[in-house]
Formats: structure tokens, C-alpha cells, sequence
């Protein structure tokens, strides 16, 4: 069967991870590749108050994680995901071929990185060129 490429949220319960991300990560991941699933990448999205309280949780961290695995293998994935008690809920949506590429650059903060960059190249510039009008200032004083 074809390998498809997915993206799942995770909502994890703050009070089973306590700050240890790095260890719910690697549970994450374990789960995954225990279907066969290839984890493409993966990190801690955000730490948020719910809106509502969630099996009587009113906080979570939510965790975003793209990975690529038969679709024959999703419902016992999806299965083993409900049964396990560090998740709250989770959200799981099939990739299109064409935005695969766009979508793991963004989860690995390629984009992110290359526009922050970019961002303090012109700051600098900006900076550079301030000076310049400044000390220009002060000669024809």
C-alpha cells in the first residue's frame, strides 16, 4: 500500500508530561513508529489554558508531529493514541503530495529561520544606514 503523509496534533496532558517534553516526544515517537510510521518531524507547538475543561483538564501542551505510514495502519494507530493516557485528544489529517515539502519546512522552522534571517539582515542594514545619517548630521554641524 501507498505511503501517505500526515499531520497530527496531539494534545497532551500537562500534568503526566511536567515538564518533560523531551521524554512525551520520545513516547510520541515510540508509539508511532510502533505502526510502522516514519516520524518526518516534530515539536512542541504550544502550551495553552483550554477553552473548555478536556477529562477534567483545563490546561495542555499541544504537540505537532508529521509523519508518513500506510493508511491501512491508521485506525490501530489512531486505537493505540485514544488508549494512552498521556494524550488528551488528537487530531490526525492525510498531506496532499503537493504541500508535503511546504509543510516540513515549516515544522522544522526552515521558513521560520530563513525569514528571521532575512528579517535581521535588513534591521542591520536599516541600523547601518541610521548611523551613517547620524554621524552625516553631526559633520555639518
Amino acid at each position: 500500500m501507498a505511503q501517505n503523509t500526515y499531520e497530527c496534533m496531539f494534545l497532551l496532558d500537562t500534568n503526566k508530561v511536567s515538564g518533560d517534553v523531551q521524554g512525551a516526544a520520545k513516547q510520541l515517537h515510540s508509539l508511532l513508529e510502533k505502526h510502522d510510521a516514519e516520524v518526518l518531524a516534530s515539536r512542541p507547538w504550544d502550551e495553552r489554558r483550554l477553552a473548555y475543561p478536556i477529562k477534567g483538564h483545563k490546561k495542555g501542551l499541544y504537540y505537532l508531529t508529521y509523519f508518513r505510514a500506510d493508511g491501512s495502519k491508521l485506525a490501530e494507530l489512531e486505537r493505540d493514541i485514544r488508549l494512552n493516557e498521556m494524550i488528551l485528544r488528537s487530531l490526525v489529517l492525510r498531506i496532499h503530495p503537493k504541500l508535503v515539502d511546504a509543510m516540513l519546512a515549516l515544522a522544522r522552522d526552515e521558513h521560520a529561520l530563513a525569514f528571521q534571517a532575512t528579517t535581521e539582515a535588513e534591521t542591520a542594514s536599516g541600523d547601518e544606514a541610521e548611523d551613517a545619517d547620524e554621524d552625516a548630521d553631526e559633520e555639518s554641524e
